[in-house]
């Protein structure tokens, strides 16, 4: 089993976001199936590798380069020519191909369908997120009414729903990271959650979605988007309800009926297995082992399956209509 070198661009609370914190999730999980490490590239932090270092002096056959950070993602597939990589998809959207040579890991299988799309002829599997043991129904008084997060929330949620809210129960917004973020999710009752105007603005998708699930697993009723990945988990209707319905005033009276009715959509704890430890360890030894042969079958033979090229494609398309002219002109 080869080791893995997990590419971040740092890990200080410059780069603190979902990605990062998921991505250092899964390279704990990683180091209970092979050895794993940081890398950083842009920025050289105490007691971490830098990838300049380490290019000087790694064996290529002996280790796996893990690269997630989207937007980077290219220009280190470039650099690191000759090695193997692994990207660990967490978004969709980009709009860059890579080659049959780099498996793609994905966190959800929206991404996965994407990424099936672009890159056809690459190795691609389904590895969900973590959900940490602490967010679970802990049973406490739930003295918070709406449970709000700032950052990411779109302007409707912030400048109509919440203040509308505001005015009829207890609403907490959160403009600040909070340490014990499963504490406040098993104090409130609901949680509000509506990214799909924030990642339209950057032409990606929500990779995955983890506080409306983390939220969920500690007994909140969750009114959400359903953009890109949380439509994996997401079902309006029956473990959830929309947001940003129509208008502030039908999305009011839902929230105020489900207060009075907090147990309206409930989930069984079973639901959350698949992305808990015990299943995700699982699922990485598997994946683990499958790219490792894969690599194995790289070093003894060259790729022979076309990709979906730009120019390949205008090909297709020019030669479906050449097949559709000459149909027309034969039935004549």
């Amino acid at each position: 089993m080869r080791s893995l070198y997990f590419l971040l661009p740092g890990t200080d609370r410059k780069f603190a976001c979902g990605g990062l914190f998921a991505e250092l999730k899964t390279l704990e999980l990683a180091r209970q199936v092979t050895e794993a490490t940081v890398v950083t590239y842009q920025q050289r932090e105490p007691n971490t590798l830098f990838l300049d270092d380490v290019l000087q002096s790694v064996a290529s056959p002996d280790h796996i380069f893990v690269v997630s950070w989207g937007f980077h993602v290219p220009q280190l597939v470039q650099r690191l020519r000759g090695q193997a990589v692994l990207y660990h998809a967490h978004s969709a959207g980009y709009g860059f191909r890579l080659p049959s040579q780099v498996p793609i890991m994905t966190v959800s299988r929206n991404t996965m369908g994407y990424w099936g799309q672009w890159c056809p002829s690459s190795p691609t599997f389904y590895l969900p997120n973590l959900i940490s043991p602490e967010y679970t129904n802990q049973g406490l008084t739930r003295d918070i009414d709406v449970l709000v997060q700032g950052r990411k929330s779109s302007e409707y949620l912030l400048q109509q729903l919440v203040p509308a809210l505001q005015a009829q129960c207890n609403v907490m917004l959160l403009d600040h990271f909070v340490e014990d973020l499963a504490g406040l999710f098993n104090r409130s009752k609901v949680y509000l959650y509506d990214t799909a105007e924030y990642w339209a603005q950057y032409r990606v998708t929500e990779g995955f979605g983890l506080p409306p699930m983390e939220a969920m697993a500690c007994g909140c009723q969750i009114f959400s988007s359903v953009n890109g990945a949380l439509a994996d988990y997401l079902d309006p209707g029956f473990n959830c309800q929309n947001v940003g319905v129509y208008s502030t005033a039908y999305d009011v009276d839902r929230i105020l009926k489900t207060l009075q009715q907090p147990s309206q959509l409930s989930v069984n704890a079973e639901f959350f297995d698949a992305y808990r430890e015990a299943k995700v360890i699982s699922r990485l030894r598997e994946i683990l082992i499958s790219v490792n042969y894969f690599f194995d079958h790289v070093q003894q033979h060259p790729a022979d399956i076309p990709g979906l090229s730009r120019r390949r494609l205008a090909r297709l398309r020019l030669q479906s209509v050449i097949k559709k002219v000459q149909k027309k002109l034969r039935d004549r």
